[in-house]
């Protein structure tokens, strides 16, 4: 039997191909694809080009099924699935690893240190930008009755990443928090930060269309324009304090500078976008204001697990943030909208069959 899966040839096009529905083996789930979240690192290492990530040799993607943000139902399971069976909703963590280093014993594969084991979905082995999609049942987190498949989807990757990089800070209800990018990593950490109770959430971006979006989300007190007088106009929101956490989700040399210039003196800044540079002053900036740095890539299986349970528990749905919900037919027109950097988070989900 055969389904559709969606490729990149690296040239800026996204394509459309058939491909066998494959067969579970031992440990493996047989998912149904419900959605699938197009992310920004498909953008910058696959999309626009294939290059190099993450320390690999050549280009990371291998010219699989696209897409490593899928949630769905399962349809069938491989000999030896314990948690697993049929009908039950998922999302894929995704990051496969060889489960016996000390990252994956923690359960953050996304740093597992064995290269012979270690796959993404989507970059190594075949995504979820298609109507089925195979995955380790190691890599399977439960999504609860409450949550749609677009929520899952964006909880795959996105919203981890985002509640992670808050976790490592100790955010909580004493705090304020600055997030400087407005995609969607930078939206899912306004919506995760209200549920932990933050005091305050302001947030910045350079996009007339993000700033738009984020504005009518009424997830933050306050959005500002990334120009030539954010500086100012941040002193001037927080009266000369700056904020206590301050979050980067933009992947940008200037965006991490405004994080760390809005920091308050002590206080916490998170580093969770991609790419770039980090370019900063030391002593006045870093030094003597006793500022913490975070670098955070991703998150762990337990915590995305987590994270599912709280996001139900605060009544808070991540499909707010989606901007655009495409079929599988157009999903060249999906990545065009992604690539544009004007959207929220886009979608693909497979036609009814």
């Amino acid at each position: 039997m055969s389904m559709r899966g969606v490729f990149l040839p690296g040239d800026f096009t996204a394509v459309l191909r058939e491909v066998e529905v494959p067969i579970p083996g031992p440990g493996q789930l047989l998912v149904r694809v419900g959605a699938s979240g197009i992310c920004g690192s498909d953008l910058s290492y696959i999309y626009r080009g294939h290059k190099t990530h993450a320390g690999q040799e050549g280009p990371a993607y291998k010219g699989v099924v696209a897409g490593h943000e899928p949630s769905g139902q399962v349809v069938e399971a491989g000999p030896g699935c314990r948690r697993f069976g049929v009908g039950d909703r998922v999302i894929v963590y995704h990051i496969v690893g060889c489960g016996r280093c000390a990252n994956c014993r923690r359960g953050y594969m996304i740093s597992c240190t064995d290269p012979r084991h270690r796959s993404a979905y989507g970059w190594q082995r075949d995504g979820g930008h298609a109507e089925y999609v195979l995955v380790e049942e190691s890599t399977a987190v439960p999504l609860p009755d409450e949550l749609s498949f677009v929520d899952g989807a964006l909880i795959a990757c996105g919203f981890g990443t985002a509640y992670e990089g808050l976790l490592r800070t100790g955010v909580s209800g004493r705090d304020d928090l600055l997030v400087v990018g407005l995609g969607p990593v930078g939206l899912a950490a306004a919506m995760i930060a209200r549920g932990l109770g933050t005091a305050r959430v302001i947030g910045v971006e350079r996009s007339p269309e993000r700033v738009a979006h984020a504005r009518s989300l009424e997830l933050f007190d306050e959005v500002l324009t990334a120009d030539d007088g954010v500086a100012e106009a941040l002193d001037e929101v927080t009266a000369g304090r700056g904020c206590t956490v301050t979050m980067d989700c933009s992947g940008s040399a200037a965006g991490r500078g405004v994080a760390i210039r809005g920091a308050a003196e002590w206080g916490r800044v998170s580093l969770v976008g991609e790419g770039g540079r980090l370019e900063t002053e030391v002593s006045d900036l870093l030094l003597h204001r006793q500022l913490t740095l975070y670098a955070s890539w991703v998150t762990s299986l337990p915590a995305m697990e987590e994270l599912a349970c709280r996001l139900v528990r605060w009544d808070l749905s991540p499909q707010r943030l989606v901007t655009d919900i495409l079929p599988l037919e157009k999903a060249d027109e999906a990545y065009r909208l992604a690539d544009s950097g004007r959207t929220g988070k886009v979608c693909l989900v497979p036609s009814p069959s």
